[in-house]
């Protein structure tokens, strides 16, 4: 535990929102090459349980950036968002199997923008 006091509370919840979204992006889209042929309240019963760990490592994530590293809720939901992008472009490409498309580049670019607009004040 002594070790985690050391890190800086906004990379802890940096670091727990990035584990949060790669099981919300498996239990999205995840069921989409798993569970292709099952049932649709099969894939949804089975993406409600990965979406649990989910949040069991998301609302910490986000009470630790807003009441210890003292992120705005803007400014949390931007690094979540950028964090959407990062996670799900490569397991689209990877795992889904979807072609790499130019349109992630500029979504990247527009994401810049917004990390810009809502951290410029702080």
């Amino acid at each position: 535990m002594s070790m985690l006091s050391s890190i800086p509370f906004s990379l802890q919840a940096i670091v727990l929102l990035i584990a949060s979204n790669i099981f919300m992006t498996m239990a999205w889209y995840g069921h989409l090459k798993n569970l292709a042929t099952a049932p649709w309240y099969t894939a949804a019963l089975i993406s409600w349980g990965i979406a649990l760990a989910e949040y069991l490592l998301q609302v910490p994530a986000n009470r630790i950036g807003f009441q210890q590293a003292a992120l705005s809720v803007g400014q949390l939901k931007i690094i979540q968002e950028v964090i959407t992008l990062a996670v799900f472009v490569p397991f689209a490409v990877l795992y889904l199997d979807e072609p790499l498309k130019l349109d992630y580049l500029w979504a990247a670019l527009c994401m810049v923008g917004a990390v810009y607009f809502i951290f410029r004040s702080a």
